[in-house]
């Protein structure tokens, strides 16, 4: 026979639930990061609008480290200047990240010599990028004991850089790149490229004489036009194909209307 159901104890369930939930979007609120709200992290600087959602990752060498404005920094996001802790650095920064620049869920910038993020740059979640690596001079010591080579890292402004990406010590990557997920990137990539593969490789770059080559497989997005109301959009979601073959038909009658002398 089937159980009757305790429906006390499912009430129970529901309201623990809720008030669990309901906790944990208080705790992350107040957990968040912010220039009003710094809580103990002291960065060299954090702008208006920046936001490190809770629980924040790794994070120290704050005083060399500056972010710019609107950036969004997800959960678990590494962000570290110096070998370690409490070491002196300078005068200068050592991790500088521009204005409204996204840095996804997980992951992780670790600056022992300097970085630089441009603005507007969007991370997708578990990206990795180092200004340090591992060295292998001598075969007998462990490599772990061995130390590190150094070099600076520069990623230009408007930058993609897909999920899971690692960005190695020397990369200096060009303006507007798309770096692929999973893709490993060190050296040099020029402006308006996108880049896959380990390691990285050019596979697609825009020139003004070329455009891009190889050419798009997709035509370009056509922005919503201006004026275009939500209920105009719902209306045309509607739409079948009958709809949409009958609104081109009178779209390109007023095209020819417009050709006209």
């Amino acid at each position: 026979m089937p159980r009757s159901k305790n429906t006390f104890s499912s009430w129970r369930s529901r309201l623990a639930q809720r008030t669990v939930h309901a906790g944990w979007a208080w705790v992350q609120r107040t957990g968040a990061v912010t220039a009003e709200r710094p809580g103990r992290l002291r960065f060299g600087a954090l702008g208006a609008g920046t936001r490190l959602a809770f629980p924040q990752g790794t994070v120290f060498g704050e005083p060399w480290i500056h972010l710019g404005d609107h950036c969004i920094i997800a959960e678990q996001v590494t962000l570290t200047a110096g070998l370690m802790p409490d070491l002196d650095l300078g005068p200068e920064p050592i991790l500088r990240v521009g204005n409204g620049v996204v840095l996804g869920r997980g992951s992780h910038v670790i600056a022992d010599t300097t970085v630089t993020i441009g603005s507007d740059c969007y991370f997708g979640p578990y990206v990795y990028v180092t200004s340090t690596n591992h060295s292998y001079d001598d075969p007998q010591e462990p490599i772990g004991k061995q130390w590190p080579r150094m070099e600076p890292v520069e990623i230009g402004p408007g930058c993609w850089i897909g999920t899971g990406a690692v960005i190695l010590p020397g990369a200096r990557i060009g303006r507007n790149v798309v770096v692929a997920a999973g893709a490993v990137v060190r050296g040099a990539v020029p402006d308006h490229a996108v880049v896959a593969g380990a390691p990285a490789r050019v596979v697609r770059r825009w020139t003004p004489d070329d455009g891009w080559q190889p050419p798009l497989r997709t035509p370009a997005p056509v922005p919503i036009p201006d004026g275009v109301t939500p209920e105009q959009l719902l209306a045309l979601s509607d739409l079948d194909a009958q709809g949409i073959a009958a609104l081109r038909a009178i779209e390109d009658t007023h095209e020819d209307a417009r050709a006209k002398p």
